[in-house]
């Protein structure tokens, strides 16, 4: 077996490398090797592909290459034995196939007041004159629609106790010490809640309790339940059958609470960035907003093709996935000219293909237009990942997006504090800018050249 080339560096050096900047790395390779290369972990090779070509025998050869649970195995820890990252054949498609009704159709329509109103509630605590950082203030909205669309939550003591928890456990989990954990099991020693790992599985422990708390009070009293993914849940029954166990009901949230939290919040605070850095984009999209005339529907908002637009580049820059999920080669088979055999395994690096200049001139300038001049197929463009393990939240992440940046701009006056250039951070999965974004929440009319205009304000001429 040829392999496509790999960096001629040792492994425990690469792996250093990869952890300390992993998009700076693969752009490295990409100029170096191109579209396809090699990164060798001990003796298993792991090829990336960026190509739309390759990443289309990803996601089409299902029999020779498949997307095994067992390759996300180290993060068991974070999402349960049952979650869908770990699940296969039969028991994934039936569980992935629960969740979507909560995502699409009717029920999705039902939660845009509520994301509009839950936006509102977080900016409005924000003090008028004062900076403030923007992706810990995006975690707090994105947090809200979480309890209400996934627990059906929005007050009350175990809504309070519940946003805790969750905040403190996700923001830890993002955390250097429970990453290296991940990556070398032996760390992961629960000495006590004093201890690192510990206190990791005391969080956890505390989640459980109050999930598992409600999913009993809502089995007691079938009348009180709502729209919400838990409620459609825990009545529903597994590929055998039966009503699913509460474990089972649990493991099916933590991959949503990560990326219902931090990948949304990622994606609006880069938007904010770059609309309150380019005037043209922001005067184009208050516009846009503007012509809605007094209509406040959720529907028409998602449906404005500029605000799509926006939404598009700033997920085709920093993804919200960065790779797909790794895929194992079951049979030989050629990808771009290379013979793969079984064992190895194989990932499509999102990134890169959204910076590749045949697709996206000028892939580095925030061009929005792109998306309005051509239509980009689901291995061009393909932010939320694709085949059979495409993020399920795919439809419900857009439509807050959509939702909260209509809401923010319509209704406040921000700026940005730092003028100069941001840079993707890596946390998790994800690359929100490192600072945070520092903006500032201005006075509702700072002068007398502005007018209100249907909800939304406009600079006037000089």
């Amino acid at each position: 077996m040829k392999l496509p080339q790999t960096p001629k560096i040792p492994g425990w050096l690469l792996r250093m490398q990869f952890a300390a900047d992993p998009l700076g790395c693969m752009d490295n390779f990409h100029q170096r090797y191109g579209d396809i290369f090699t990164i060798m972990a001990d003796s298993t090779p792991i090829v990336y592909v960026s190509s739309p070509q390759g990443m289309k025998q990803i996601f089409t050869s299902t029999t020779e290459i498949i997307a095994s649970g067992e390759l996300n195995q180290d993060v068991a820890p974070l999402v349960g034995n049952n979650g869908l990252l770990l699940l296969d054949g039969l028991r994934h498609r039936h569980r992935r196939k629960l969740l979507m009704p909560a995502f699409h159709g009717t029920r999705i329509r039902a939660y845009g007041e509520r994301i509009c109103e839950l936006t509102e509630k977080v900016m409005e605590q924000l003090p008028v004159g004062k900076s403030f950082l923007a992706y810990p203030t995006m975690q707090k909205i994105t947090l809200e629609v979480i309890l209400d669309t996934l627990f059906g939550l929005h007050e009350g003591e175990r809504y309070e106790k519940l946003r805790q928890v969750l905040s403190t456990l996700m923001n830890y989990a993002r955390s250097t010490f429970v990453g290296i954990s991940l990556s070398f099991p032996f760390l992961q020693q629960d000495l006590g809640r004093w201890s690192p790992w510990g206190y990791f599985l005391d969080l956890w422990q505390q989640f459980d309790q109050l999930l598992y708390a409600e999913i009993s009070d809502r089995r007691l009293q079938p009348n009180s339940f709502g729209l919400d993914v838990l409620s459609e849940l825990i009545f529903a029954r597994n590929e055998t059958g039966e009503l699913m166990t509460d474990e089972e009901i649990r493991d099916l949230f933590p991959s949503l609470l990560f990326g219902g939290r931090d990948a949304s919040a990622t994606a609006i605070t880069w938007s904010l960035y770059w609309i309150y850095r380019l005037p043209a984009v922001r005067k184009r999209l208050l516009e846009e907003i503007a012509s809605l005339g007094n209509s406040t529907d959720p529907m028409r908002i998602i449906e404005l093709p500029y605000l799509n637009a926006v939404c598009n580049e700033v997920l085709r820059i920093y993804p919200t996935q960065v790779v797909t999920f790794p895929r194992k080669v079951e049979s030989s088979i050629e990808v771009m000219g290379y013979e793969l055999s079984p064992g190895t395994i194989i990932i499509g690096c999102i990134y890169l293909t959204h910076q590749n200049k045949d697709l996206y001139p000028q892939p580095q300038q925030f061009l929005p237009e792109r998306f309005l001049e051509r239509q980009y197929s689901p291995y061009e463009f393909l932010p939320f990942g694709g085949g059979a393990r495409r993020c399920p939240g795919e439809a419900l992440a857009l439509f807050e997006i959509k939702l909260v940046l209509a809401t923010i701009l319509s209704r406040y006056q921000l700026a940005l504090s730092n003028k100069q250039p941001e840079r993707p951070q890596g946390r998790g999965a994800n690359f929100p800018p490192t600072s945070g974004l520092k903006m500032m929440r201005l006075e509702t009319i700072q002068h007398q050249k502005q007018q209100h205009v249907l909800g939304v304000w406009h600079d006037q001429p000089e």
